[in-house]
């Protein structure tokens, strides 16, 4: 099965600005032929001008960048989700089991489960609309991350290419066209935790076949065995180079899992339950994600073309009881059902006009997606089994977008970028069942108009190749079409009024990139979003949560030096400040919107044996409700990962041992405030629990504790 293939080509070379006027030597370069043979099989890179800090006289705005596939596997990760850390001021939660969709935070904004960051694997749209748990799901849980090339990030709206839910930022994340050689990668851990993933890839003609397989089991440290069970695989045919060339891929991806959900603290704290206990037993999920896509680009000396095609099949069935035993013993727990089938693609053209000043890359873009719901539903449930349906709603969602976008250089020191975005959404509702939402259907649209525009000055290479950006912007998010077509609440039948389909945000950044010293590169934004409201689908309750416009800003400072041959070490701080416009619920404050966090890591790897990194996180204080009065409590949290490397006969090897939570720290991963009744209290009538009232009260997910892992690699 296995063969020994060479040096991989790991990058992904984006057709940018003039880009194709070197399509052959790309090509070229691109080749298995010119890539140094690694030593162990690491993914390679190729070193184009866009590196981690995108170089100078490539990068739009100065918070966007591209990690590395060699940067990634110094990271250790907890979660595949985890990866997504390497953007700079992101922090990736857990507030239930690891099947579910990881919590994210970024620039003051909650993006709960990816409702104001959009991203795409391959061409393919990951954030889910109008879903069963929450607008915008963004679940990672499928990447596998030893595939992984590049991620390309971007933050802001100041971006033509980017459409629906791109508000806080955005992100691009590409796998391998070919392995530097096959590899059987097994891992070990406390708890249960057993993880084996077997790749390999193949030469045929002028094509490469990818494979990858991963399974993986994890009980956690919970009370409750998490048993998480996940299959994924991986096939990719390619031909060529990114920039010249195709690939279809195809992704096979299901888990299941048992979750112990976010509890009161005060169920902690009185002892009814231990820190890693559970509240509601029985909570947990089941998923899929079985994926076709393919990818095709094509340069030439004055022009360039990329299209993206996909059909994606998704599922999810969601138990959980978030609040407990409000009505009594039996608990509160509900199903969340979503079964879908989405489909669209993309096609980017760009031409080249003319030489010298006022040389322009004129790039028009195309955007289609089409998901079509045929179950999407909130039941009642006991033991997973279904007593009632609250709501149940067939959904048709169609986006149609156009982007044109002209980038000019009109000086060697001043370039600028002009981009239009028309984006037409359309929805049509009906509902299947539910006892208060016969009349909550219908159809519903909205179109937005939205300009962007940037400016660059420099680079200077008397101030060390300084660059300064200028960047504004118009984008949106947009609602779950079942909140924009209701009438009548599910809840109870009273009359609620429908909300906009589209949510507009505005933004604007100023910011410098800049190399002190030789090895040093630092990059500063200051940054400023107008979000036209917060509304947000509740789909534990299945009604629209009414909240106001509100006003971000911020400041980011991210840096990375080169600290000898071997030994890098990066750093960033990101610091905002989020606020209703007029006040809510008593108070301006916009809850669990992060207001400090800052990482850094060492990452040491000088080609011999031995490697490793070391990271340091902290998610600072924030809010929890309106008035600012309740605050979560800030953490430092550690991990590390080392490595050795060795060689018998013709296999090679690699021992590693990755440490998360390295200070054993008993801090919380997640924080926030709302109603929640125990048994105990249930069972005691306290506070109307038991009868459908609640206590408002800190509810908590706590970190894992002190966790190691043992890996080994064989590659052939």
């Amino acid at each position: 099965m296995f063969s020994c293939l060479g040096p991989v080509f790991a990058g992904h070379i984006q057709p940018t600005r003039r880009a194709w006027r070197f399509g052959p030597l790309l090509g070229c370069l691109a080749t298995p032929a010119v890539m140094a043979q690694p030593a162990m099989p690491q993914l390679s890179e190729i070193r184009v001008s866009a590196g981690e800090a995108t170089a100078a006289g490539e990068s739009d705005s100065a918070s966007e960048g591209r990690v590395t596939a060699q940067r990634l596997a110094r990271r250790p990760l907890l979660r595949p989700a985890d990866l997504m850390e390497s953007v700079p001021g992101l922090v990736v939660t857990q507030h239930s089991g690891d099947g579910k969709a990881n919590q994210y935070f970024l620039r003051g904004f909650n993006l709960d489960h990816g409702s104001d960051f959009a991203t795409h694997l391959m061409g393919m749209p990951i954030n889910m609309v109008s879903h069963a748990h929450g607008q915008g799901y963004m679940d990672l849980n499928f990447l596998i991350p030893e595939l992984v090339s590049s991620l390309h990030y971007r933050k802001g709206v100041y971006h033509a290419q980017d459409a629906d839910f791109a508000v806080a930022g955005s992100a691009r994340i590409d796998y391998v066209r070919q392995l530097p050689a096959p590899f059987i990668d097994l891992s070990l851990g406390p708890k249960g935790y057993r993880r084996s993933l077997v790749a390999d890839s193949r030469i045929m003609d002028d094509k490469q076949l990818l494979m990858a397989l991963e399974l993986t089991h994890n009980n956690g440290p919970w009370q409750q065995p998490e048993r998480l069970g996940k299959q994924n695989a991986v096939l990719k045919l390619s031909s060529g180079t990114a920039a010249r060339g195709y690939s279809i891929s195809a992704l096979v991806y299901q888990a299941d899992w048992q979750a112990t959900e976010h509890v009161p603290e005060r169920a902690i704290v009185s002892g009814e339950i231990g820190r890693y206990g559970v509240l509601s037993p029985g909570d947990g999920g089941r998923t899929h994600r079985y994926s076709l896509s393919a990818e095709w680009a094509d340069s030439g000396a004055t022009s360039a073309s990329r299209a993206q095609a996909y059909v994606v099949d998704y599922g999810l069935n969601l138990f959980s009881a978030p609040s407990g035993f409000v009505n009594g013993l039996a608990g509160d727990q509900h199903e969340q059902a979503d079964q879908r089938v989405l489909w669209g693609g993309g096609w980017q053209h760009s031409w080249f006009l003319g030489e010298g000043a006022g040389a322009t890359e004129l790039t028009l873009g195309t955007l289609l997606r089409q998901d079509r719901i045929s179950n999407v539903g909130l039941f009642s449930t006991v033991n997973r089994q279904r007593t009632e349906v609250l709501r149940q709603d067939r959904i048709t969602e169609t986006a149609v977008g156009f982007s044109l976008e002209a980038r000019t250089s009109w000086q060697p020191w001043l370039r600028s970028s002009l981009g239009l975005r028309q984006d037409h959404l359309q929805a049509r509702v009906t509902p299947l069942a539910g006892a208060f939402n016969a009349d909550n259907g219908g159809s519903t649209s909205a179109r937005q108009l939205s300009p962007r525009l940037g400016l660059v000055l420099g680079p200077f290479p008397a101030l060390g190749g300084t660059e300064f950006f200028v960047n504004a912007g118009q984008g949106f998010h947009s609602n779950d079409a079942r909140g924009a077509t209701t009438r009548t609440s599910p809840q109870d039948g009273s009359a609620v009024s429908p909300v906009p389909l589209l949510v507009k945000a505005r933004g604007h950044e100023i910011g410098l990139r800049t190399q002190p010293l030789p090895g040093w590169q630092t990059r500063l934004s200051l940054w400023q979003m107008q979000l036209a409201s917060e509304l947000v689908f509740v789909g534990d309750e299945g009604v629209t949560e009414p909240r106001g416009a509100s006003r971000r800003w911020g400041l980011e400072w991210a840096q990375d030096v080169q600290l000898a041959p071997g030994l890098a070490w990066d750093g960033n701080l990101a610091w905002s400040r989020a606020r209703f416009v007029h006040a809510v619920n008593g108070g301006s404050h916009v809850p669990n919107a992060v207001p400090l966090t800052a990482s850094m890591g060492l990452n040491w790897d000088q080609g011999g044996p031995w490697l490793g990194g070391l990271r340091l996180r902290y998610l600072g204080a924030y809010d929890l409700e309106e008035t600012g009065q309740q605050r979560s409590r800030g953490y430092w949290l550690g991990s590390l990962k080392l490595g050795y490397r060795f060689q018998t006969g013709s296999s090679r090897w690699q021992a590693s041992l990755d440490v998360f939570n390295l200070f054993d720290r008993r801090a919380n991963d997640i924080e926030y405030w709302g109603g929640a009744c125990t048994q105990r209290e249930a069972l005691g009538g306290t506070g109307g629990c038991g009868s459908g009232s609640a206590i408002d009260g800190r509810l908590i997910h706590p970190l894992e504790p002190r966790t190691l892992r043992l890996g080994l690699r064989l590659s052939f």
